[in-house]
């Protein structure tokens, strides 16, 4: 559900059978001040405005399911982190650490909580807003889908198919509570990303990648993209301990496939 109003937490739908919260600014930005204040009180007030909503509810939701950000455990070099990793530092573990505290303060004692921690989505990216596979293809069509940087940070992903069997799982699985990393097994880096990206959408125009500089990246994104350099000369590997202790199954365990799904025509397998 979207950001909700402090006046209408009233309105909470009774007798739901679980909430699910995604709300928060966008991070594809350029970080001014104002933007960076506005990504942490969107998903921290609308975290507290929701838990004041089922407080004010006869019924409220038995479960509560919580967006989160992987994120959170900074931009280690080569480490891979689980969910039991130190958190980083800096703005996107701060405010990873705000959005938590602030679901825990609101979440119900009776309420079964759960967090996912997502990584980078890949998916079709058909809403009017596109997304990072969408930006990311005409560059390597072009040939400047190169490595980015030194290409060695850590891209950890996952595809849209299974963050939404994610969530389905989390409001349907009595026994799935806490805090989960919602990624695919197999992170990789960069240069390697790059590479399968333009394996999988192939120009006949330009059939190799130009890589991007650091100070490039730095320079295009903020003039020409309007967007935060460091989304992409960072990066982290994550991956989920407790995803693989309890068996569940990626329809898109490895990038190759996954990419081949946002660019083509495949339709997944229902598992």
């Amino acid at each position: 559900m979207g950001w909700p109003h402090r006046g209408r937490v009233d309105h909470l739908p009774r007798g739901r059978a679980g909430l699910v919260n995604l709300a928060g600014r966008t991070v594809d930005c350029v970080k001014t001040p104002d933007h960076c204040d506005e990504i942490l009180r969107s998903r921290v007030e609308s975290t507290r405005v929701l838990g004041v909503a089922c407080r004010a509810v006869s019924t409220p939701p038995p479960v509560w399911v919580q967006m989160a950000t992987a994120h959170i455990y900074g931009d280690p070099p080569s480490a891979v982190c689980d969910e039991d990793s130190p958190f980083g530092y800096g703005l996107a573990p701060t405010v990873g650490r705000a959005w938590e505290e602030a679901f825990a303060a609101a979440v119900l004692p009776g309420q079964r909580g759960v967090v996912l921690r997502t990584s980078f989505v890949v998916g079709r990216d058909r809403g009017a807003g596109g997304g990072a596979v969408s930006r990311l293809l005409p560059l390597a069509r072009l040939g400047l889908g190169g490595k980015v940087g030194t290409g060695k940070q850590g891209m950890s992903w996952i595809h849209e198919h299974d963050l939404n069997r994610l969530f389905t799982r989390a409001l349907t699985l009595e026994s799935m509570r806490g805090a989960y990393i919602a990624t695919a097994p197999n992170p990789v880096s960069n240069a390697e990303f790059m590479r399968t990206l333009r394996r999988v959408a192939p120009s006949p125009k330009a059939p190799f990648g130009l890589p991007a500089a650091e100070w490039m990246v730095r320079l295009g994104a903020a003039l020409f993209l309007r967007t935060d350099p460091e989304l992409a000369l960072y990066g982290r590997y994550v991956v989920s301990r407790r995803l693989a202790e309890e068996a569940f199954e990626f329809t898109y365990p490895r990038l190759p496939e996954a990419l081949a799904a946002c660019v083509g025509d495949v339709s997944p397998a229902v598992r």
